[in-house]
């Protein structure tokens, strides 16, 4: 169990999206829940996005996973990262919950990377806030100042920036932690062979919003409404769009999005969809209710899947979204937003399950989708 030793309510004042900071011993006797050789295990299976990282006569290069061997990291300047490791490995799953003080759809997913001596990936800059957690040994960041900056592709899997003047000049040691916020050039590389832990939050911008909106509204079975001018007059100016027009257009392309109620059904299926792969069990036999309740009574805990995304809303408490589907909890919230709320399902909810029907079958079902699974 990993305990984050900050002042939170200071944090997000002063830091968070506002200026990058290091938190010195943010986790204290900080202990890796996952070595080196497990990283490079998760790196050779098909399904988990991994990258190794290095240089070779003065130029960068980037090799995509999975990977049968690993002789690039017996040398120095090397960096094996993969992606979605709380998806994978249940230890270091773990380190993402001390963060969840932020918002569970912001969260995207924990990439861990080992480096051998003078390891690291370049200067860059990312389109997202990230934590970065130092694990065993030590690294030295140097982070920038939020300016307009060139960016070029120093390969073609690797986006780099130009040179910068450091704002924070440090050495990371384990259980020190780096907040780098969205859009500040920063840049690390390994003193001593050393793992990483970065939990990066998810900030849609505008085009990829109105990309998924679009897909969204050519999915529906809905009819299209279509443009149509009932009260034509004589044209003087054939070549001019009229006003009106312009305003019926508008009026039509905003039809389904009128109000932010009206984004509910696509939002919450996008924001809960997996970005990576999910390690789901198959279940051989499903369970019946009963068999839930009797693990229940046994003791049972139900821990929700790693990277799985369950959220609901504010302004229509009944719909929860989970794995980019839509689920009903009406006349039993209290539940629906449990699961979404917290990590870990016990016997605190017993009695509610015993008492509704509805709410046990929904939690069943979860259970048989492999979306939570007793310990």
């Amino acid at each position: 169990m990993f305990e984050l030793n900050l002042d939170i309510g200071h944090f997000l004042d002063t830091f968070w999206q506002k200026k990058p900071t290091v938190i010195k011993q943010a986790f204290i006797d900080f202990e890796d829940p996952i070595m080196a050789d497990e990283i490079a295990g998760l790196a050779m299976e098909e399904e988990i996005e991994s990258r190794l990282v290095y240089k070779e006569q003065d130029q960068w290069q980037a090799k995509s996973g999975p990977f049968s061997s690993f002789e690039k990291l017996e040398e120095n300047g090397c960096t094996l990262l993969v992606q979605a490791v709380d998806h994978w490995h249940e230890e270091a799953q773990e380190l993402v919950r001390p963060f969840r003080f932020l918002p569970n759809w912001r969260i995207d997913d924990l990439m861990v990377s080992y480096s051998t001596i003078e390891g690291g990936v370049g200067p860059h800059i990312d389109n997202y806030d990230v934590f970065i957690i130092q694990g065993s040994g030590k690294r030295h960041w140097r982070v920038g100042n939020k300016i307009a900056m060139q960016e070029f592709a120093a390969h073609s899997a690797l986006k780099h920036c130009e040179e910068f003047s450091a704002i924070i000049d440090v050495t990371l040691e384990p259980g020190d932690i780096l907040y780098i916020p969205c859009g500040y050039p920063h840049e690390g590389y390994a003193i001593e062979p050393s793992i990483n832990y970065s939990i990066g939050f998810r900030a849609p911008d505008q085009n990829e919003l109105l990309s998924s909106f679009a897909d969204y509204c050519l999915d529906s079975t809905d009819a299209a409404e279509r443009y149509t001018d009932l009260d034509m007059q004589i044209r003087e100016k054939p070549g001019r769009i009229e006003t009106q027009e312009l305003n019926e257009l508008h009026k039509i392309m905003l039809s389904k999005c009128q109000t932010p109620e009206d984004l509910i059904p696509w939002f919450g299926a996008m924001i809960s969809d997996a970005q990576h792969e999910l390690d789901i069990a198959k279940i051989e036999q499903p369970h019946s209710t009963e068999e839930i309740l009797n693990l229940f009574s046994e003791g049972a805990q139900f821990t929700r899947l790693g990277g799985l995304r369950a959220v609901y809303f504010q302004q229509s408490p009944d719909l929860l979204f989970i794995n980019g589907e839509q689920f009903n909890c009406e006349g039993f919230t209290e539940l629906g937003h449990y699961l979404c709320d917290q990590d870990d399902v016990g016997c605190e909810v017993v009695e509610l399950l015993k008492e509704d029907s509805d709410a046990l079958t929904l939690f069943t079902k979860l259970v048989n989708m492999g979306y939570w699974y007793a310990i």
